[in-house]
């Protein structure tokens, strides 16, 4: 498995520095990583082998080897990173830590488990819609559909978070939106690019035919 690590991540360091907020940023990352190791452990139970693991600025994310489709698989993937945070945060309120690290690791894991659990693709909650739509619609209207929701989605928790920011100068949450919306932007992309070869397949087979 290749590891790669994007250096743009020193840079948000020393802006999180600066700002006091490198010790939410520190633990989040910490959860992210082990999130990921969740995906990746259920992965390789279900037979599925690891490809690359990304280390960004904003997230962390691991990809397998391109293999048989399976909506179940990608199911039991996509929650098992969720549910090990949530499995965390409550482990933790029941330990016998200092009040401090306590809130740090219940919110960074909460935040993470719902974060991660959005409709959105490709976050795994959009994943998680997407496996379930593919067993009522064809790709293409599955596509249709995940895109859809998750322009949605995004929009309304841009206006949400906006006002969020507008009061509480919360840097962190600014850098989840551009997180968001880098997703948003490169996943759009790519269903454009599909949404011209389903196109010219179909005008391809009404050829055949007419």
């Amino acid at each position: 498995m290749i590891i790669t690590v994007n250096i743009q991540i020193f840079i948000i360091v020393i802006i999180l520095i600066l700002t006091n907020q490198i010790k939410i940023y520190t633990a989040l990352m910490i959860f992210a990583l082990i999130h990921e190791l969740a995906h990746m452990f259920t992965g390789i139970a279900l037979k599925l082998k690891p490809k690359e693991l990304k280390i960004n600025p904003l997230g962390i994310s691991i990809q397998f080897e391109a293999y048989e489709q399976s909506e179940k698989k990608n199911m039991l993937v996509a929650i098992s990173g969720p549910l090990l945070n949530i499995i965390i945060a409550i482990i933790c309120a029941f330990l016998n830590i200092p009040q401090e690290t306590k809130e740090l690791i219940i919110y960074s894991n909460i935040l993470l488990g719902i974060f991660n659990l959005l409709p959105i693709y490709p976050l795994d909650g959009g994943r998680l819609l997407k496996a379930v739509l593919r067993n009522k619609y064809n790709f293409r209207e599955t596509d249709k559909i995940t895109n859809q929701i998750t322009n949605i989605i995004v929009i309304g928790l841009t206006a949400v978070s906006s006002i969020i920011v507008l009061i509480y100068h919360n840097i962190g949450l600014l850098l989840l939106l551009l997180y968001i919306w880098i997703l948003n932007i490169k996943e759009n992309k790519k269903y454009i690019l599909k949404t011209r070869v389903y196109n010219a397949i179909y005008s391809k087979d009404i050829d055949k035919n007419s």
